[in-house]
């Protein structure tokens, strides 16, 4: 019979990994859960213990050891059959038995309300991470199994799942740094929702595997030869993206398959982080870099311990590419996420070894104050927790993480309560930009704020981070108890509230200079143009002209309501536009002493500033010598000033010449 089980325990796990303690533990767990679940089936007509032995398998792949294998082995018992955590802990430790008894508190709830049910699923899930991550671990390779096998499940509550995975568990995997498990749950998802598109999907990306290759190859030959030619021993590989983010391309873009362009992504693999940022050098000569696409996730690692350089390109043949840089240890992190992280740590049973690295634990654990009601739960998760970050700066350098899409709005709120209740205005690496307007990693953004302004209702339809939500919504909470007093004649409340019946949106606003943007009507610039006081047209603002008699054209936001009240108002509307000054590209030149890290500080000094790096190497000599060269593309002189000044603070720089 204990040669039976080995046999078993061989077709899903390496158990050459093991010591025979182990292996043994492993075989007992086997016989025990198919012995548990000999008379149970899945809807697929499988014998239940196919299920756990899948689980079993990822959990092995991701590098976990025997008491983490066993839990998966076992994490059905207890829910679906007779047995008791008690006969777990006797039979296998205590340890093995908390990790069944965490997953199984996720998968008990019960509710007649389904969205009700699901939070307090999620809830119990993000409560039981705090304690012990393997846990959720366990949870989404128990997932990934159900997903892969979903078309056995009538149709509603399949696509009920599919729809629970994509908004909860791939954002989750995401969020752990676990790509590939992310990768498949979303394919699967889509299978399930969108089954003609995935299909359709699918067949294109065969129907072109030809070209595609060829077209990978070339790139592949081109790279090759230019880091042979610098003594670059890098691994490149060429993929297609997957079938959910070709959709999303699609669904964001309102374009057919034949009409995205940036399908291909390339990844090089370097031997140091040094050797990445040389290897983007090159990169960036080669293929012009498309504008605001640059990331240095080395520099400044996601929450999830991701690192890698990303950048696209207009590579060969005019097609976008994609171009990500990393080491093989990053490589391994951007794969697996915190379980490559676990596999590899000493102490891995305990979780303070991975908290550090893994902020995104630590900000789960401060929100969990926040978990205690169900109320609006899921709405805040994926507001908050579940959203990729980008990172943004204050003038004075100081950083800040904020949910992807997040706004200027966010940014004010996130400084402080007081600069988000009278923001008026915002500025974007120099630029006003609308309040409204998404954010981008490494933007240097600065809030304006006026002493007499108030937030807007309207805000909370653009938000996306639960502070800003909380605070706009406790502004005017206390805006409308002052209201209900008035009613009843009661006094208003001054100081602390004073100006709070104002006006949300001040009649005027500040006044920038026009040395950054100016304002042309259908292609004119030396045309009187005058911008309107009622709705206070900022650049990036979408504008349009009305002619007045005897004063010119008065530019109004298109969205003004002052503008559609005017009885004519179409037949002397005219188009205006904002333009932008042209972007200058200066060459710098860099000498430094040589040391680790100098070419990373260089090209975030860059980045920070949102300046386009248009090409970047170092050479350096046999006595620590080192030459930089970079050019690079400004709004104008005064950012080249910042940047020039925080590159020459770098240390071991010694002299920097621009052109």
């Amino acid at each position: 019979m204990a040669r039976k089980t080995i046999s078993k325990l061989k077709d899903f796990i390496d158990i050459d990994r093991f010591d025979r303690r182990d292996i043994d533990r492993m075989e007992k767990a086997l016989e025990y859960a198919s012995r548990a679940h000999e008379d149970q089936l899945r809807l697929s007509g499988e014998p239940f213990i196919t299920h756990p032995i899948h689980v079993a398998r990822m959990l092995f792949e991701m590098g976990f050891d025997s008491d983490v294998i066993i839990a998966g082995l076992l994490h059905d018992t207890v829910e679906d059959t007779g047995t008791t955590l008690e006969h777990l802990g006797k039979e296998f430790g205590s340890e093995v038995a908390d990790l069944v008894d965490g997953v199984t508190k996720i998968s008990r709830i019960k509710s007649e309300n389904i969205k009700q049910r699901q939070a307090e699923n999620i809830r119990k899930m993000l409560l039981s991470m705090v304690n012990d991550i393997r846990i959720i671990l366990i949870k989404l390779a128990d997932k990934l199994h159900n997903m892969r096998t979903l078309e056995y499940l009538e149709k509603e509550r399949a696509e009920r799942i599919a729809r629970e995975t994509l908004d909860i568990y791939a954002p989750l995997a995401g969020r752990l740094g676990m790509a590939r498990i992310k990768i498949e749950l979303e394919d699967l998802a889509l299978k399930n929702l969108e089954p003609e598109m995935y299909e359709d999907i699918k067949a294109q990306v065969v129907q072109k595997k030809e070209s595609r290759e060829r077209y990978i190859e070339n790139v592949k030959r081109i790279l090759k030869k230019e880091f042979d030619t610098h003594g670059i021993g890098a691994v490149i590989y060429g993929r297609v993206k997957h079938f959910y983010s070709i959709y999303e391309k699609m669904k964001d873009r309102d374009k057919g398959f034949d009409e995205i362009y940036d399908l291909f992504a390339i990844r090089i693999i370097g031997e140091s982080v040094r050797e990445c940022y040389e290897i983007l050098g090159l990169v960036h000569q080669l293929w012009m870099p498309v504008r605001g696409r640059f990331k240095d996730y080395i520099a400044m690692p996601k929450m999830n311990m991701y690192q890698s350089l990303h950048t696209s390109v207009v590579g060969p043949e005019g097609k976008s590419l994609e171009v990500q840089i990393r080491t093989e240890d990053m490589e391994v992190i951007a794969e697996e996420g915190i379980a490559a992280h676990w596999a590899y740590k000493e102490g891995r049973r305990k979780l303070s070894g991975v908290e550090k690295e893994l902020r995104w634990l630590n900000k789960l654990k401060n929100w969990k104050e926040n978990m205690d009601n169900p109320s609006g739960f899921m709405e805040d998760l994926q507001k908050d927790l579940l959203m990729e970050e980008i990172y943004v700066f204050t003038p004075k350098g100081d950083v800040f993480e904020l949910p992807i899409g997040s706004t200027s709005i966010d940014f004010a709120y996130k400084v402080h309560t007081e600069v988000g209740n009278h923001c008026i205005g915002s500025k974007a690496n120099g630029r006003i930009i609308p309040l409204r307007k998404s954010l981008r990693s490494c933007d240097v953004v600065e809030i304006l704020t006026s002493k007499n302004a108030t937030p807007s209702r309207e805000w909370l339809d653009v938000v996306r981070t639960l502070r800003a939500t909380h605070k706009i919504r406790a502004y005017f909470s206390k805006v409308d108890a002052i209201k209900e007093e008035d009613k009843h004649g009661e006094p208003s409340g001054e100081g602390a509230l004073k100006g709070l019946k104002k006006s949300t949106r001040p009649k005027t606003g500040p006044r920038e200079s026009q040395k950054d943007y100016r304002l042309i009507a259908q292609g004119e610039r030396n045309v009187q143009l005058n911008l309107a006081r009622c709705c206070n047209p900022h650049p990036g603002d979408e504008i349009i002209g009305y002619i007045t008699r005897g004063k010119g054209i008065t530019v109004h936001r298109v969205d003004c309501r002052n503008l559609r009240a005017i009885r004519d108002y179409e037949k002397r509307m005219i188009t205006v536009e904002w333009e932008e000054k042209t972007k200058k590209i200066y060459h710098l030149s860099i000498d430094a002493r040589d040391r680790s890290g100098l070419l990373m500080d260089i090209s975030t000094a860059i980045a920070s500033s949102n300046a386009n790096i248009i090409e970047l190497h170092l050479k350096a000599d046999h006595s620590g010598h080192v030459k930089a060269s970079c050019r690079i593309q400004v709004a104008d002189e005064q950012q080249l000033r910042i940047i020039v000044s925080t590159i020459e603070n770098i240390s071991e720089v010694t002299s920097l010449e621009y052109r």
